[in-house]
């Protein structure tokens, strides 16, 4: 593979001699990678540029934005609304969805998005990451609504997330594989550094956080119970967990080396879900992970095959090397 192959080069050979993707969607993805490159200058300031901290406000779940929340979602809407590749947003750190200005051409796609993931970590210097997924608009309606959006995420054109952490790195599919790309500061492109990602089919990982374990359901303690048990217990070998409190990381990790990452359900408040957005979080990164190789499901049916209610809706998300996650939902089956 040679070092050379920018992002830009990359998505056209994507649309030109593979015919994976339209050219309104490459430039869409290449419109999103800037605003990656603009979210990554910001955390890497830090301190230095007043970044850190709360902003003293809640988004639409309840939960308190971070100033980098709000930064990151305001580039990603700005860097977008103009291109004309949109139809309309939709973002996690927002109520409802955000329609392109009419001066602004209308495009064929609907962009979600986690502007900042694991945003917990910010003042703590630990790797958070975007998460991004598009969709294509359904055809013959009338402008936009947030009934549009509702799509499972089978139907996803193009997904993926970029991780900021010791170097930045977009992660990207659209539907022919995974493929990773390292940001070059010197160049100020991103640059393709993995091709063909696969998750093994097996592992000695698991990431869950073990506070919340007197809330769980029966199966996931028995598959806990299991690794924890070692080579005396049924599994036969040791596990190591790990748990970052960033999906992104987590998920790189995964994709990088293998394992299975686990936000189940639990008792706390039983009438949710799940804790993750399905569309936000849960879709694309179920996509990213089915293209190399791995499996994903709510412990009871594959993600992608789940047909949102709403716009913020939350899922319990079980994902990475296949047989651990077909074992988890077997032992799901059994209740």
């Amino acid at each position: 593979m040679s070092s050379n192959i920018s992002l830009s080069r990359y998505l056209v050979e994507q649309q030109r001699s593979k015919g994976h993707i339209p050219a309104d969607l490459r430039l869409l993805l290449e419109v999103v990678a800037r605003a990656c490159k603009s979210i990554s200058h910001a955390v890497n300031k830090g301190a230095l540029g007043g970044v850190l901290g709360s902003a003293e406000s809640e988004n639409v779940q309840g939960e308190v934005q971070k100033k980098l929340d709000i930064i990151a979602n305001e580039v990603l809407l700005e860097a977008n609304e103009w291109g004309g590749h949109l139809a309309a947003m939709a973002s996690e750190e927002m109520d409802s969805i955000y329609l392109v200005p009419n001066r602004y051409p209308q495009g064929e796609y609907l962009l979600l998005f986690d502007p900042l993931d694991g945003s917990s970590n910010i003042d703590v210097n630990v790797s958070i990451g975007t998460i991004f997924s598009v969709l294509k608009k359904p055809e013959g309606n009338q402008g936009v609504t947030e009934q549009d959006f509702l799509q499972p995420g089978k139907q996803q054109v193009a997904a993926g997330y970029c991780i900021y952490g010791p170097q930045t790195t977009l992660v990207l599919t659209v539907g022919d594989g995974v493929a990773m790309f390292t940001l070059d500061r010197e160049q100020g492109s991103f640059v393709l550094t993995q091709e063909n990602v696969q998750v093994p089919a097996d592992t000695k990982e698991f990431a869950i956080n073990m506070s919340n374990m007197r809330h769980w359901a029966d199966p996931v303690r028995k598959y806990i119970d299991e690794c924890l048990q070692g080579k005396e217990g049924p599994r036969g070998k040791d596990f190591n967990m790990r748990w970052i409190a960033s999906m992104v990381a987590d998920v790189h990790r995964i994709l990088t080396r293998g394992g299975v990452f686990m936000y189940p359900w639990d008792k706390r408040e039983p009438h949710k879900a799940g804790k993750l957005r399905l569309m936000y979080e849960a879709n694309p990164m179920s996509w990213l992970i089915e293209q190399a190789g791995g499996a994903a499901t709510n412990g009871h049916t594959r993600i992608l095959d789940l047909k949102p209610g709403q716009l913020h809706e939350r899922v319990s998300v079980v994902l990475g090397s296949r047989n651990e996650v077909e074992r988890i939902t077997q032992y799901h089956a059994q209740i």
